[in-house]
This record gives structure tokens, C-alpha cells and sequence, in this order.
């Protein structure tokens, strides 16, 4: 599982407005943590409940009311996300155990178009913040094995707790996407790189992007 089919690597300080402009160009491709159902912890999650009650009692966790579990790691600055806004992240996604099942340095979700929990987790977030969340199955992917689409193999066990390394990069409104949407189309009209891409984008976008397009053709 990937956030992108092309991870975004990070880029120079000062070319966020350029990377936004080629995020609405990748977006559609960006497979954002889905949301595949909800169910009621029972008697199979047992353990994953125990682990919640004890992580519950470190220092620094909230446990808000819905069960999501959060911690800031370092405190970020300005307003949070809403549900309509685009979230630019960084991310870990761990099992309880370790196990890395998924992660980006970079990469676009919709806050209120993920699962439960990682969207409320990101509307408490500030940018520039680092923070780690616990995500419980019920606000999760549920009972439901999920597969590595490319192998099969089971990544995410039904009824897991997801633990998320978080940073929150940036986010804009779903109007000032629009905008960055209408840049990229004018950029069209500009000079292109083979394929239809359009030049002056930071070089790895620049790449991913056209990698993109071949991939697609």
C-alpha cells in the first residue's frame, strides 16, 4: 500500500507553491488511506484493546472520545485542517508491533475522505507539527484483512490498531486547490516536457510527473 504510485522525495525549502501545482496533477493517481468500513470491537480484538488501555496511560497521550489516541511530538503553529481541506503529510504507518506497512515523505489526502481516525487526528494537527497517533480498528480498516494490491500478501490484519508517525507539512482549502488546479492547466499551454508535462517544476516532481504519464499511456 502507498500513498503515491510515485513517492514524492522531499524537496528544497521554498518550492511548496510548485509542489502544490504538481500535486493536483498526481492527485487523482494518490490512493489516500481509504476508508473500507466500520465495526464494533468484539471479543477477536481483545488484545488490541488491551494494548489501547496500557498505551492510554503514558504521559502525553489524549485519548479523545471517539478512542482516537494522540500525542504531540512538536507542537506546530496556526489554524488546523477542516474536513474539506487537502492535507499535505509526511508519514509512518506502523502495526503495533513495528511492522511497516506503509509510508511517504510526501503525500496528498483529503482530510475528511480518509479513515475515521486519521481524519480527526489531522484536524488536531497544526502545521509544522509532529505528532503519533494509535488508531483503533473500529476507526481504522475494521475486521477486514487488507492486501498489498501489488502482491496479495496480508499487510494490515483484520482488527488492528494503526499507529501513524505524522507530520503535517502543509494544507490548503479545496478553493485554493481549484487555483493550483486552473496554474497547472495554464502551465499546459507553456512550455512541455515529452508527454505533456509542464516545465518548471522542481527536477524529482518534474520526473515523477512524466514517469507518471508513461506509466498511464
Amino acid at each position: 500500500m502507498s500513498a503515491t504510485s510515485v513517492p514524492i522525495r522531499p524537496i528544497a525549502k521554498g518550492t511548496l507553491v510548485k509542489l502544490w501545482v504538481g500535486i493536483i496533477l498526481l492527485i487523482i493517481a494518490a490512493a489516500a488511506i481509504a476508508y473500507v468500513g466500520v465495526s464494533s470491537i468484539n471479543d477477536k480484538f481483545q488484545s488490541s484493546d488491551a494494548f489501547l488501555a496500557k498505551n492510554a496511560k503514558n504521559d502525553g497521550i489524549e485519548t479523545t472520545e471517539s478512542g482516537l489516541q494522540f500525542q504531540t511530538i512538536k507542537a506546530g503553529e496556526g489554524p488546523s485542517p477542516t474536513a474539506t481541506d487537502i492535507a499535505l503529510v509526511g508519514y509512518k504507518g506502523m502495526l503495533i508491533d513495528g511492522t511497516v506497512f506503509d509510508e511517504a515523505p510526501q503525500a496528498p489526502f483529503p482530510v475528511g475522505q480518509v479513515v475515521p481516525g486519521f481524519s480527526e487526528a489531522l484536524q488536531k494537527m497544526q502545521k509544522g507539527g509532529e505528532y503519533k497517533i494509535w488508531i483503533p480498528s473500529d476507526l481504522g480498516y475494521g475486521p477486514d484483512d487488507q492486501t498489498n494490491p501489488q502482491t496479495g500478501e496480508v499487510a494490515i490484519p483484520g482488527g488492528s490498531v494503526l499507529v501513524f508517525e505524522v507530520n503535517l507539512l502543509d494544507f490548503r482549502t479545496q478553493a485554493e486547490v481549484e487555483e493550483f488546479r486552473k496554474q497547472a492547466e495554464q502551465a499546459q499551454g507553456g512550455p512541455q516536457a515529452p508527454g505533456g508535462v509542464p516545465q518548471g517544476l522542481p527536477p524529482e516532481l518534474q520526473a515523477q510527473l512524466e514517469a507518471q504519464l508513461r506509466g498511464g499511456q
